[in-house]
């Protein structure tokens, strides 16, 4: 007897039900797209549209190569320092001392210089090796003896701005610096002052370790998952202290270059960095890796803060108001950076 075939099985499925079905659903990849890119590059297409208003109010003055240069020398110091953080903070940690170490480090540069003659290339790496002990100090501190590192840093900073106090005696020292070390913070080359190339250097070196070496993978790892990181061998205290040094080195550096562009120190001079790096480094978290720290994104901020600065003095605008416009900048981009956050769970 034959037997009769099943009839849902044996019906061809029609032609245009594949297509139907996965046409069904293009709204939703089209708008997480569109969220994707928005999260990217939102904070860049901010600063373009800006750059551009910017242009526009001040068109004679604002676009001029000798503004733009002005923009990139200003924003050096800041660079450095902000690169520096970027790497404590893609390990999730804190430091509240880059500061005072920038503070330290122009005191001790210049007081060799104007009450002990020494050379100007010896006192820069005096100084130098004071911001790495620094920052060792915090990296000990964090690290090995389990300290939260928005506190400890915050206590050591206030050491090194007392050391600051004791070598100077909480007096501008401009008298007796050597040439060359003026030079070095107000000199040029192919028309750019020396500070730009500097801070290109800084940058370049931190992006190729976050971002090209294993130790880098390590550390973006470590801001992950710090137990997990530990259990798996990676060398979680060492990577921290080496972060808390290289912090060290770009606060002292900050430092050299501040008091060699105005061939001086004055007591706790590396203070006006603090917020503005803050605000660059989170800034930067909202831009390119949207909730993560990185050194791409952390420049755009640099340049970011450095337009908004420069192009409101131009406009007239009091040291208030550029405050207060930082601050609100900085205040957007942690709330930009904790809702992208909560989107991605």
């Amino acid at each position: 007897m034959p037997q009769v075939s099943n009839a849902t099985e044996a019906v061809p499925e029609p032609a245009g039900a594949a297509a139907a079905t996965p046409a069904a659903r293009p709204l939703v990849p089209r708008r997480s797209v569109a969220v994707e890119y928005l999260s990217r590059y939102g904070v860049l297409a901010v600063f373009l549209v800006m750059f551009g208003v910017f242009c526009l109010l001040r068109p004679s003055t604002f676009p001029s190569a000798d503004n733009l240069k002005s923009i990139l020398q200003a924003s050096s110091s800041l660079a450095v320092v902000a690169s520096g953080l970027t790497v404590v903070f893609v390990m999730r940690e804190f430091d509240l001392s880059f500061g005072a170490m920038a503070g330290l480090a122009a005191a001790i540069a210049t007081v060799l210089m104007a009450k002990h003659g020494v050379d100007w290339r010896v006192a820069v790496l005096v100084a130098l090796a004071a911001g790495a002990v620094a920052g060792s100090a915090n990296g000990i501190a964090v690290a090995y003896f389990g300290a939260p590192s928005f506190v400890a840093t915050l206590a050591l900073g206030t050491v090194f701005t007392g050391i600051e106090y004791t070598l100077t005696t909480q007096q501008n020292i401009f008298e007796r610096l050597a040439s060359g070390y003026i030079h070095l913070g107000q000199g040029a080359t192919f028309g750019l002052n020396h500070q730009i190339f500097i801070a290109a250097a800084v940058f370049l070196v931190v992006w190729v370790l976050l971002d090209l070496t294993e130790s880098g993978r390590y550390m973006h790892a470590i801001g992950a998952n710090a137990e997990a990181s530990h259990l798996s061998g990676i060398n979680v205290r060492r990577l921290r202290m080496l972060g808390f040094v290289i912090v060290g080195l770009c606060g002292a550096l900050a430092g050299v270059m501040l008091s060699a562009q105005a061939a001086s120190s004055s007591p706790n001079m590396g203070a006006p960095l603090l917020l503005p790096a803050f605000a660059a480094v989170f800034v930067g978290s909202a831009a390119f890796k949207p909730g993560e720290f990185n050194v791409l994104g952390t420049l755009l901020g640099v340049l970011f803060l450095g337009v908004v600065q420069n192009g409101l003095t131009l406009l007239n605008a009091t040291p208030a108001t550029i405050n207060l416009v930082q601050g609100a900048l900085l205040l957007c981009a942690v709330l930009l950076t904790v809702l992208d956050r909560r989107r991605r769970k």
